[in-house]
This record gives C-alpha cells, structure tokens and sequence, in this order.
C-alpha cells in the first residue's frame, strides 16, 4: 500500500463501515434458494433485453456488455459503495492529511472507527432502499463502470407493492439500464462528473471553526423544513454551489430521462406499468417520520425531485424538437443542462437550438 493510500485508509475505518452498515441493513425478505436463484436470473435477463429496447427508444448507441451487470445482496451494495466512497473522496482525506498532519495512533484510531461507524450507518439506511445503481467510476481493465441490482430491495418491494415480479423487474432493468447506455453511449459523462466532484471536494474547508458555528441552526432549518437543499448544501460556500447546482442539472437528467424511458418502452412490455407506476410513484413519499427525517437530512427528497423535474424536463423537450433534437444534450458538457434549464425547458432549448 502506497503512503497516500495508507493515510486515506486511516482516516476512516472503511471495514468498519462495511461491517455497521451489513448488520443495521438486515438480510432483507426471505426467499427460498429456489425464489433467489430466479431473482437472479431473471434481473441479469431483464438487464440484457433492457440494452436493445432502451436504444430503440432513446436512439443511444452503447456497446453491448462493456459494463458487467452484478446482481447483488445489500451487504455486496455496501460493500460495492465504501469502496466507491473511498475512491471519490480520497483528494479531500490527502487535503485534510496534509493540512493537520498525520495523526497519532490513538487519535486515529479512534476518529477513524468513529467516521467509519458514521458511514457505516448511512450505508445501513441506504442499503434497504437502493433497487439497482449504475456505478460510473467502477475502474477495471476492458469495463466502462458496472450495473447493481439489489435482488432483495427489488424483491422487497415487488412485494410490498403486490406487483407482478416478473413485470416489476423488467421495470426496475429498464431504468438502470438506460443508466448504463447514458454512460456508455456518452464517453465523456464519466470524466466530466469526476471533474465537478474533483472541483466540489478540492473547495471543502479543512477547518472545523469555519463550518461548526451554525451547525445548530442549520440542521434545525433543514430538519423543520425551513430550509431546502441537504447537509452538504447548507455548508457549501458560493463557489461549491455553482457546481452543486451544476451537477443537481445533471442528475436530474440523467434520472428523469431514466424514468421517461422505463415509462416510454414499458406499456410495449410490461402489461401492469401503469399500476407499477402509481404504487411506486406513492412509495417514493417515504414512511414514518424517522424515514422522512433521514431523507431529509441524506438529501433523498431532492433525490425525488430530481426524477420529477428531469422527467418534466425531457418530455417537455422532446415535445418541443424531437428525440433526435433532444439527444443534442449528449453532444459535449456544454449543452447539458443546469439547474435552471432542468426546471425551464424553454431555456436549454433556445440556447441549443437557438
């Protein structure tokens, strides 16, 4: 292990986190040997003849099986996403290293098992909610990211929502499928989304003093409603919330057009979307307090959002010049939209197609 791969490693406990977060998440519903193996099967076949109907619809061209499909537990999506985190924030852990020095052994031990418990919790929450992620950073040689599907998530929910699994699957495979063709089809969506969280990590403050004094008053504003947005937001400076709402702009679209396409292709495949929809539209508002405060807080509400107002703002586009004048967005970085366009079509439309 390198030094600077030593350091970052002992600045959070990343198997402390995978471990806190495997036994908050619990095993999920129980299922048969039988029942699980036809889960799997099924999603790794829904994902495959997801990739032709989404580049009929949408007109991407992506290669076939460039990014590999794992079909996983929620302790393999926990583990899936440390590993993410760990890669992603490893500039900021270096920053911090180099400002304060590097700690004792004590003291890093301690902080260390402390933020990994921290992490490990918010992945805990997460893990039970995650139906599939595409990961776009996922680095191996021949591979362009990887495809998760969380079998016992999707299996969860089919049930809670009495949806015909076969039907439901296929719906969950469309929409982050369509995740995989954006990526794959557009080889520079990878790098630029690296860029602006590279430049949105290398702005954070390193100093405690700067962020703590309004601590109190902020999570009281976010918590009570009486204030937008999410942690991160609350203590980002001027500059981070230009690439915030840059990339907000982004992941709205990327989702919304996600949800535009399983909605688009699904009635020519799945006889009960329409009813899959409702009830998963419904679902999406969260339950319980603790479940709507934690949501709050992680910033999921503006996860809701960004499939509402990406949708809106696909279909609006789409009505207005057409798929293919649509798919000018995928062109380079500086037709995507941001997050005023995502919530007034009418702007991206006169600015790119004048």
């Amino acid at each position: 292990m390198s030094e600077g791969r030593a350091r970052r490693a002992g600045m959070v406990d990343w198997d402390l986190a995978v471990r806190v977060g495997s036994k908050l998440v619990g095993e999920g519903p129980k299922v048969s040997r039988r029942e699980a193996a036809d889960a799997v099967a099924e999603l790794r076949a829904g994902a495959d003849r997801s990739t032709g109907l989404v580049r009929d619809f949408t007109g991407l061209e992506a290669t076939e099986h460039s990014a590999p499909v794992l079909v996983v537990d929620r302790p393999g999506w926990i583990q899936a996403n440390a590993d993410g985190f760990a890669s992603i924030i490893a500039p900021l852990l270096d920053k911090l290293t180099e400002k304060k020095g590097a700690p004792g052994p004590v003291t890093e031990a301690i902080g260390s098992r402390v933020t990994g418990v921290e992490l490990g919790a918010m992945l805990g929450f997460l893990g039970s909610k995650v139906l599939g992620q595409f990961d776009p950073f996922h680095d191996a040689p021949g591979e362009h990211g990887r495809l998760l599907l969380v079998a016992p998530n999707i299996v969860h929910v089919e049930r809670e929502l009495g949806a015909d699994p076969s039907d439901f699957r296929l719906w969950v495979c469309l929409h982050e499928e369509t995740h995989r063709v954006q990526f794959t089809a557009v080889p520079w969506m990878t790098d630029h989304l690296r860029s602006e969280m590279d430049q949105l990590l290398s702005t954070v403050s390193t100093d405690p003093s700067e962020i703590l004094g309004d601590l109190a008053r902020k999570v009281g504003d976010l918590v009570t409603g009486r204030s937008d947005g999410s942690l991160m937001e609350l203590f980002a400076s001027p500059e981070q919330k230009q690439v915030i709402d840059r990339v907000t702009g982004v992941m709205s679209l990327l989702e919304g057009h996600a949800d535009v396409v399983m909605d688009g292709v699904g009635p020519e495949v799945i006889p009960s979307v329409a009813s899959i929809r409702r009830a998963f539209t419904q679902r999406r508002q969260g339950v319980g307090a603790l479940d709507k405060l934690l949501r709050r807080l992680l910033g999921l509400d503006q996860k809701m959002a960004q499939y509402r107002d990406g949708a809106v703002f696909v279909r609006a586009v789409v009505d207005k010049v057409g798929m293919d004048g649509f798919n000018a967005v995928w062109a380079e970085p500086a037709h995507l939209p941001d997050k005023a366009e995502i919530l007034d079509p009418a702007l991206w439309v006169a600015r790119v197609h004048g």
